[in-house]
Formats: structure tokens, C-alpha cells, sequence
């Protein structure tokens, strides 16, 4: 295998960061990409940071062959390579690619000798503290404060760098800048706030209550929205048949961990038709402790948590659940929850449904994450994340963009649907999820401004720092790869299902309700946060069929592109007619004491986005449909 590396470099390279040009550094040192945010400039700089001030930093370590983890981390995730499947183990992961000891004894003495005191270490890097003529002097850069925004930052005024003798050693490091690294997660669309309940009238499948008291939209009538898919309804859309997920693992990483989950799923799954959970089939992963509760809004999360868990469960319910939590919802945390699940090879599939605006993202961070998804991906784990629920981000941040770590060339992106799930439990069809919302006139004879304003769609679009990955190349069109440019970059997302909130899933969870009574209660939810765990308990039978860990999944996904296995998704899946439903809901999101608000919402208008024939950025390559299960099952 090692003769072959090389050439597997070349032929199947991944996208990767592509790093902002970094300052010169003197001789004798190694430059450490990307550890000056793009932010920090000469016109926004306010003067050298106070030297008193504490500097909190990880030095990651880039582990013994950083390219070779490439080269092998491509080879066995692709299906046309010889070396496809033969995954490491976790310990053969490390003595492979690991940062020997010699490298972390090395580095460790650089940091200590210029007077950095070292607060932590493991396998993926050293934490270190100490002020800022400490880590000025190790990571030869000043510090200064600059503008972003409306707040002020520290941050490296020259990009940081490590000796010279040390550059195989070191990947980067974070923490030399203040900015916020903090991801959100997805479920705001709508999440419980303290409590959340519907209100209907509802459909139970797609078109089964027409609101005929209503105006018309689009020249008819329209149904009212989905009371919320069932796991029942998700398998047969996606064509789950016989799977159930058995013998398969899947992690969900979130911030925090509710009390009640273990409790929740058990009931919901009860109520919902879905099979009981099995001594031991959930399982919870903690810190030692919890940090920034407020800032991340910690109960927040519990809903997100709620929804992961049900929604692979009412998929692959045979497969086993792991909840790894992270102590915060900061890069740093959320970056250990992952290392957990790649360190002791928790699962095979990992479902997350978080993430921030690439414009967030620094090149220090995604370094320290695509590392972990290299090591993953050698030990045959395969990431999936949500691509984001603000459609091209403009409406949310005025500037076009993707969520990050969606971006990343080395994990599956997951963007959303409005599913139409008929009679029987029989596939419709699907558009882009993209939303326009009017309410209904104080008369009740038309809608106000319709079709409204944009209110959430699928995020997708293309990157402005992740070059094109080779599994997109001849895919994805040069309309779309070249969006930013002349160079082919990365686009998102890769696959979809189900994320329109209006024809979403029936998610249960324990809530505080106004008069301060807590209970168990039911309500309809959606976003990508939704698509991410349906795609992850998809993806959970597919490898029960395939017997074998799929592992890093996207090169198999591009495989079958153009084929029956997807459903082709578009905005118009009934010809040039505009679809819409019909939704009630309570004005104080838990009783009709506050009063009722009726609105209309046109599907399939995601943004400057549009889900057309063939690959786009709103589904990617499509759903799963009938035989993409299945089909893993072929290739022994």
C-alpha cells in the first residue's frame, strides 16, 4: 500500500482549505496557515492587546505521515480504488498516523520554554496557557486587538508560525484570536422555546385535510400542513423495505445533553408506532463538565437532541444510538465530542445537525476539524451535517455563503425537502425546501402581500475556501463549481431529505410549560436538522445491506448519481404549478388563549437557490429512492 500512495494522492485529492496568503516569516520558522483571521487588518487594528491579558491556545499536532492520512483516508473511501474497505482499526489508526511521542515531547518542550504552561494534552494536541508575551514569543507574532463588526477581538497581527524544526509536527494552532468559534444548532424553525405545541388543522399524509375554508393560492385550494411525519412514513419514502439498521451504530454529537432523553425516545417511540428500545440500544457519552450554559443557550439544545435521536431511531430502529455530548456549543467542545466518537470508534455513522456561516470559519479550525474527518474516514466513520436553514445565507448575514463544517470536502452535506408522503404511506413527491409565508387578512379573504416573505430554506451554495473535491468532478456543473470564480470548488450539499418544517417529523420531548408544569408533549419540527439524522438512519440500513462499515460516504453517493436510486428533486415536481400549504399556529406558541396566526406557505423557494433537474445546491445529487438501500448490497 505504501508504494501506491502517492499516486492515489494525486488521483483522488480532496478539497481542502484553500489558506489565505500568509505573511513572511523570518527564517528558521514554519508558517502556520490561516492563524490570522482575513478580518484582522491594518485598518481595522486598535493597538497592541494589554500584555496582562490570558491566552487560552491548543497546538494541534499533525501526527507522524499528515499526507499519507490523506492519501489513505480518499483511498479506502472510494469505491473505484483497490484499497476501498480496508479500514484501520482505532489503535492501528494511531501507530499509523499519530504524533509519536518524540513529537509531542518536542513540541511540548518548545511550548514550555517560552514560558506557556501546558493545561492539557492528548492524542490530537497540546492545550496551553499563559500571557500574551508568552505566546507572542512562542508563536513569534504580536497580538492586537482589531475590529469586527461592532465588537472588538484579539487576534495574531502576522501569521503565527512554530519552529522550523518543528513543522512536521505541528498542524496549526486556536486560540490566538477571540472571535467566537461557535456553532448554532438547526432547529430553530420552530424549536420549544420553553414549551412548544401546534395547533392545527393538520393533514395526516400529504393532502389528506384541504383547507376549503381558506383563500385559494396559486388558483386552488391548499392542504393544511402535516401534523408530522412518522418514522413509518420516512421508511417508505425512502425505501427502507426489509433494513432495519441492525448491527449498526450511529453517534449524534450535540452541545449538552438533556435529563429526559432516555425517557423521551422510549415514549415517543411507544406512542409513534416505532419498536421499543432494547437494554442498552441508547447510550450517552458526557463531559466531565459544562461550560457557557448562557451563551449557548444549553436547554436550547435539548430539543435539537430530541429530534436526532427519534428521527434515526423511527428510521434504522434496530440500530444502536450513541449520544456523545459536547461541554459547550464551541468549536473546541464539539471538536473533543467528535475525537471521542473517532477515538474509540464509537460508531459508523456520525449525525450532526449544527454549524455556522463560513464566513465564521477560520483556517486554523477547519484544519483541526478535516483532520479528524481523515482519521474517521481511515477507520471507516462515515460525518454527515446539516447544511444550514437559511438557504444562500443573504436574508440571515447579507452575504452569500454555506455553512461550515458542512463545507468540509471530507463530510456528507445534508440539505432539505418539502416530502410529500400520500395515502398509504405512498412517495408523492419532493420539492426544494424553500419557504414564502403570508398571513391571512384581517377579513379573511385573501392572503396579505402574497406569496410573502422568504422565512428559511435548504442552505447550499459554494465555497469560497474549500477547493472542489474529486467526487464532485463531472457532477456538479461549472454554473454552480465556479460560482466564485475561476477555480472549481467545493459545493453543498451532497445528498437531501425531508426538512421543510412544514412537512415535518412528530418529534416528542419533556418541555416547561407557562404555568410551570413540566410533561411529556408532541409537536411538528423540520429544518436540515431534521435531514441530517433521516439521511444517517438511511445510510444506517444501506450499510446493514452492505455488511460492512460504507464509511466516508460521498464518493459511493457520486457513484450513483443520474441513476433510479434518487429521486431527481425539483422546486416544480408537478409541472409549472406552484404548490402551498395551509398552517395554524398558536400565537403564543403553546394555547389558543393568546389567539391564533393562519399563513399560507409556498414551497419550493429557496432563496437565489432552485432545485432543478440533475445536481443543485438546494438537494444535491436528490433523496434516496426505491433500491438506493439496497444497492450497498450489490458490490461484495
Amino acid at each position: 500500500m505504501a508504494a501506491t500512495l502517492p499516486l492515489l494522492a494525486g488521483a483522488l485529492a480532496l478539497g481542502i482549505p484553500s489558506a489565505h496568503a500568509a505573511d513572511p516569516v523570518p527564517s528558521g520558522r514554519a508558517a502556520l496557515t490561516g492563524t490570522k483571521p482575513v478580518w484582522a487588518t491594518g485598518a481595522a487594528d486598535q493597538g497592541a492587546t494589554a500584555g496582562s491579558n490570558r491566552v487560552d491556545a491548543r497546538v494541534y499536532l499533525a501526527g507522524r505521515d499528515a499526507k499519507g492520512l490523506t492519501a489513505y483516508a480518499a483511498a479506502v473511501s472510494d469505491p473505484q480504488s483497490p484499497s476501498y474497505g480496508k479500514y484501520l482499526s482505532a489503535a492501528q489508526t494511531q501507530q499509523r498516523f499519530g504524533a509519536t511521542a518524540q513529537q509531542v515531547s518536542a513540541v511540548t518542550s518548545w511550548l514550555k520554554s517560552a514560558g506557556l504552561t501546558v493545561t492539557g494534552s492528548n492524542a490530537h494536541y497540546i492545550s496551553v496557557s499563559g500571557d500574551v508575551a508568552a505566546a507572542e514569543k512562542a508563536f513569534d507574532t504580536r497580538l492586537h486587538d482589531f475590529r469586527k463588526g461592532n465588537r472588538t477581538y484579539r487576534a495574531p497581527q502576522r501569521t503565527a508560525s512554530a519552529p522550523g524544526a518543528l513543522a512536521d509536527a505541528v498542524l496549526t494552532v486556536t486560540g490566538l484570536d477571540t472571535a467566537p468559534h461557535r456553532a448554532t444548532h438547526h432547529d430553530a424553525l420552530p424549536g420549544p422555546g420553553p414549551a412548544f405545541k401546534n395547533s392545527g388543522p393538520f393533514s395526516t399524509y400529504y393532502g389528506s385535510n384541504i383547507a376549503t375554508t381558506l383563500p385559494d393560492a396559486y388558483g386552488t385550494k391548499v392542504p393544511y400542513a402535516i401534523k408530522g411525519y412518522t418514522g413509518k412514513q420516512l421508511r417508505s419514502a425512502y425505501g427502507a423495505g426489509r433494513y432495519t439498521g441492525k448491527g449498526v451504530t450511529v453517534a449524534i454529537t450535540d452541545a449538552y445533553a438533556s435529563p429526559t432523553m432516555a425517557k423521551d425516545a422510549q415514549q415517543y417511540a411507544g406512542r409513534n408506532g416505532d419498536k421499543s428500545y432494547k437494554h442498552g440500544q441508547y447510550t450517552e457519552v458526557k463531559p466531565a463538565d459544562y461550560n457557557s450554559t448562557e451563551a449557548c443557550d444549553a436547554a436550547g439544545w435539548y430539543g435539537e437532541e430530541s429530534l436526532d435521536v427519534e428521527a434515526v431511531h423511527s428510521v434504522a430502529p434496530d440500530a444502536n444510538i450513541v449520544y456523545v455530548a459536547g461541554a459547550s456549543c464551541n468549536d473546541p467542545d464539539l471538536l473533543d465530542a467528535l475525537n471521542k466518537v473517532v477515538d474509540n470508534r464509537l460508531a459508523d455513522i456520525v449525525s450532526n445537525s449544527w454549524g455556522d456561516i463560513e464566513a465564521n470559519e477560520t483556517p486554523d479550525v477547519a484544519a483541526a476539524y478535516d483532520q479528524t474527518f481523515k482519521l474517521g474516514a481511515v477507520e471507516g466513520i462515515g460525518f454527515y451535517f446539516s447544511s444550514g436553514d437559511n438557504g444562500d445565507e443573504v436574508a440571515h448575514t447579507g452575504k452569500k455563503q454555506v455553512d461550515t463544517p458542512a463545507n468540509s470536502a471530507w463530510v456528507t452535506a445534508v440539505g432539505g425537502t418539502s416530502l410529500a408522503v400520500g395515502k398509504g404511506d405512498k412517495y408523492q413527491f419532493e420539492t426544494g425546501w424553500g419557504t414564502l409565508k403570508a398571513t391571512l387578512a384581517a377579513d379573511g379573504k385573501s392572503w396579505t402581500n402574497f406569496p410573502g416573505a422568504y422565512t428559511s430554506g435548504a442552505g447550499g451554495g459554494t465555497s469560497a475556501t474549500v477547493n472542489q473535491p474529486f467526487y464532485q468532478r463531472g457532477v456538479v456543473p461549472d454554473s454552480l463549481a465556479k460560482a466564485n470564480g475561476a477555480q472549481r470548488m467545493r459545493t453543498v450539499p451532497d445528498i437531501a431529505a425531508v426538512g421543510d418544517p412544514n412537512t415535518g417529523f412528530l418529534v416528542g420531548q419533556t418541555q416547561t410549560f407557562p404555568d410551570g408544569t413540566v410533561k411529556y408533549d408532541e409537536y411538528r419540527i423540520g429544518g436540515t436538522s431534521l435531514a441530517a439524522p433521516v439521511i444517517a438512519g438511511v445510510q444506517a440500513l444501506a450499510q446493514q445491506a452492505r455488511h460492512f462499515p460504507i464509511g466516508f460516504a460521498n464518493p459511493s453517493i457520486y457513484a450513483r448519481y443520474g441513476s433510479p436510486l434518487y429521486h431527481d428533486v425539483t422546486d416544480h415536481p408537478l409541472g409549472k404549478r406552484d404548490l402551498a400549504v395551509a398552517r395554524v399556529d398558536f400565537a403564543n406558541s403553546v394555547d389558543a388563549s393568546g389567539g391564533l396566526v393562519t399563513s399560507v406557505r409556498t414551497l419550493g423557494a429557496d432563496s437565489s437557490l432552485h432545485a432543478v433537474r440533475g445536481y443543485d445546491d438546494v438537494t444535491g445529487v436528490g433523496t434516496p429512492s426505491q433500491g438506493y438501500v439496497a444497492s450497498y448490497g450489490w458490490r461484495r
